[in-house]
């Protein structure tokens, strides 16, 4: 906690109110409405439309007093997942327009997209909905005892379902499957023929669609998000020597990772790292970071450090205090990035 003292701050602000100061005067119809109005919603999601420069909170509409459980990013919706109930909005909007999609109602409900459609997946199976169709109607049948975790599907129409019970390949769009790893995964990503995915002894690679994989991050730790970036593959594992999570990239096709976690400090609650521009982004318990070198340095955007007046003693101070048990978790879509408010460990 540091405390800043407050006369030099309001030195500062007297030298610029030599003018008239300027006065909003509510109209006597309006003031029974401005008190009545309920305030909005706030710090529960940010966006950046400038590579995560600047951040902007777009949090209203939504309900208060409600922690964000998920959220998901596809190229032309977003979805946030409440305890209430699953909020959608389109992307094209400079500002989020918020409605409750009732069609989402099961609690733990989570949303993928795929070149078939939207999937919306959870412990009973997986539904499908499409462009032309505002219905949700039931997909891979054969799989409904299984704990959906992921959906994936790979350019060649390949379909992999990531459950507790391990991975699964359909190579017939869900008719039958085989599984094809003991391990089951969260995440799954793709670049130029290679898969990458998350598993509970870290990151593992296949180069024949989910055929065969192979461990290539394996530090004690849970696999914990990987990423698409420029040039190859990010990964965020956990780490039982350092007793952290660590992010690492590989620049060829994800046989050999470097960390580039060096300018951040250490931490078992590092949530995200995306790729918005020439810009590499991290969630982290302190804010999000920013490279521009592919995280040889790092530079604070985003503070999870907030400010607030108190009276210590006889004087008013600003205090400032980190967010506890919170970080910021990222999400892209094209040239959007979104940061959403959740537990540290998430």
């Amino acid at each position: 906690m540091r405390i800043l003292n407050l006369t030099l701050i309001c030195t500062a602000l007297s030298a610029f109110s030599a003018g008239p100061a300027s006065v909003n005067i509510v109209p006597p119809a309006d003031r029974a409405a401005a008190v009545n109005t309920a305030p909005a919603a706030a710090k529960i999601i940010y966006q950046s439309r400038d590579g995560g420069q600047t951040w902007e909170d777009i949090s209203s509409g939504l309900p208060e007093n409600f922690a964000p459980e998920d959220f998901f990013a596809g190229p032309s919706e977003i979805y946030l997942r409440m305890p209430d109930g699953m909020y959608r909005s389109k992307t094209n909007l400079s500002m989020p327009v918020w409605e409750k999609d009732n069609g989402l109602a099961t609690p733990g409900t989570c949303v993928g997209f795929t070149r078939s459609g939207v999937l919306a997946y959870n412990n009973d199976g997986a539904r499908l909905k499409t462009s032309a169709a505002e219905t949700w109607l039931p997909i891979y049948r054969n799989l409904e005892n299984e704990s959906v975790r992921t959906v994936f599907e790979i350019s060649d129409g390949t379909v992999l379902v990531g459950s507790e019970h391990g991975l699964f390949k359909s190579a017939d769009r869900g008719r039958s499957w085989k599984l094809v790893q003991r391990e089951g995964s969260m995440q799954i990503v793709e670049s130029e023929g290679v898969l990458i995915a998350t598993g509970q002894k870290g990151i593992m690679r296949s180069t024949d669609r989910g055929e065969h994989w192979e461990w290539v991050i394996s530090e004690g730790g849970v696999g914990i998000a990987v990423e698409v970036i420029e040039g190859g593959f990010a990964a965020i594992s956990a780490s039982s020597e350092t007793i952290s999570r660590r992010i690492q990239i590989s620049l060829d096709k994800g046989k050999t990772w470097k960390a580039i976690d060096e300018g951040l400090r250490p931490s078992l609650s590092i949530s995200s790292i995306k790729q918005v521009g020439p810009y590499l982004l991290c969630g982290h318990p302190d804010g999000i970071f920013r490279s521009a070198d592919m995280g040889k340095t790092w530079y604070l955007v985003h503070s999870m450090v907030e400010s607030k007046v108190a009276k210590v003693g006889n004087a008013w101070t600003i205090v400032e205090s980190r967010v506890e048990g919170k970080v910021l978790k990222l999400y892209t879509s094209g040239n959007i990035a979104y940061a959403v408010i959740r537990n540290e460990g998430c």
